[in-house]
């Protein structure tokens, strides 16, 4: 498989090695999401009308015993799963149909069931992206171990932050207002989103404990996000960087200790949007996915499945915002109709879903526009 993937890159001007792992991926993560929504909707007692990975005519398919057709459809950009209530892929509700259905029909329609049910099955979805997430990072920390690179100075650059803080080469950094360090990437991480305030660092000098203020200055990245820099180099000597392989236990906490490093990465990241510190145009799509999915794979499996795990984390955390049309917005809606007693009306429901298909349709459009400008400017 690693052989496969590498060689891919250089084929067909790189257009193969770009679609072959970015369908691989995207295939992975969208099966699992989709499949958290099956299996729970099954446990309760949901009828699922259609599994289908893609959007758009059909490719290929079959019937399973419960009458759920299982296909693979065109357009590889997604992939749905249909309940019996459904107007369409989005879960729109059908209440047309859902008004004259029997007693036995009531009894399998999505629509018909508790909203601690229908919150349940739309929930599964970005739940099992973040446990794909956790097990795939747990199975790299296993059988190839998880890298570690201790917080040592190896250089302090002249005039920046640390200078100016006393750090010296040598000096391993311990913790940073409390929180501890434990690798160079912990220390950039909290430094990183901390430009302009004064950050209490301790560090081992030698065998002497020292605190030193530090205000990390404000610089702008080449992605042209700005961020928070101390001004100092990390240390590559052999003892200050590890590979441990991890048992099963302390594999899932690193598991989920990376994804959510991921996940408050993500929530920083937009939130430097809104205050003007990071830039928009990081912003990315399918094209974007597929260019990386390419440039990963040329490195083996175990990169690309470790994107894998990445993306499947953005994913899952993407369909939990309160838009309408995703996984998000039908959890707003429940929660909405638990505090009434009620479901917000047929015509509530209808301005939100084209609320949040424009706003969808809107984010697609930017995020195209930034991956077609980034290969322009590549």
């Amino acid at each position: 498989m690693t052989d496969i993937l590498g060689s891919l890159g250089s084929f067909g001007g790189g257009v193969a090695g770009y679609i072959v792992p970015f369908l691989f991926v995207l295939t992975v993560v969208v099966f699992f999401h989709e499949l958290g929504h099956f299996l729970v909707a099954r446990w309760c007692g949901i009828k699922v009308l259609v599994f289908s990975l893609g959007f758009g005519p059909e490719i290929v398919g079959f019937n399973d015993r419960h009458g759920t057709r299982w296909k693979i459809s065109a357009i590889p950009l997604g992939g749905y799963v249909k309940f019996f209530g459904d107007e369409n892929a989005a879960s729109v509700p059908d209440h047309a149909a859902a008004s004259t259905m029997t007693e036995a029909e009531r009894n399998v329609s999505f629509i018909h069931k508790s909203v601690a049910k229908r919150a349940a099955v739309v929930a599964a979805g970005p739940i099992a992206n973040f446990i794909l997430a956790i097990v795939i990072f747990a199975a790299i920390f296993m059988i190839v171990g998880k890298p570690s690179m201790q917080a040592r100075v190896d250089a302090v650059i002249e005039g920046g932050a640390a200078e100016k803080a006393g750090f010296q080469p040598g000096d391993l950094v311990l913790s940073i207002d409390g929180a501890r360090i434990d690798t160079f990437s912990d220390m950039q991480r909290i430094v990183s989103m901390s430009a302009d305030q004064k950050l209490a660092v301790e560090v081992k000098r030698g065998e002497q404990l020292l605190t030193l203020q530090a205000i990390p200055q404000l610089k702008k990245d080449k992605m042209g996000n700005q961020l928070g820099v101390l001004g100092i180099s990390r240390s590559v000597a052999a003892g200050d960087a590890t590979t441990e392989k991890l048992g099963p236990l302390a594999a899932l906490g690193a598991g989920a200790k990376q994804t959510w490093i991921i996940v408050d990465t993500t929530f920083s990241y937009i939130g430097g949007i809104f205050t003007g510190r990071n830039s928009p145009d990081q912003l990315g799509g399918p094209i974007r996915i597929a260019q990386v999915s390419g440039e990963v794979a040329v490195g083996g499996f175990g990169p690309l499945i470790n994107l894998t795990a990445v993306l499947s984390v953005s994913i899952g955390l993407l369909n939990l915002f309160p838009i309408p049309l995703l996984d998000g917005g039908h959890l707003l809606f429940y929660a909405i109709e638990a505090l009434r007693g009620r479901p917000l009306s047929e015509r509530a429901q209808e301005y939100g879903f084209r609320v949040g298909l424009a706003i969808v349709l809107m984010l697609m459009i930017f995020a195209t526009f930034n991956d077609i400008l980034h290969l322009a400017t590549s």
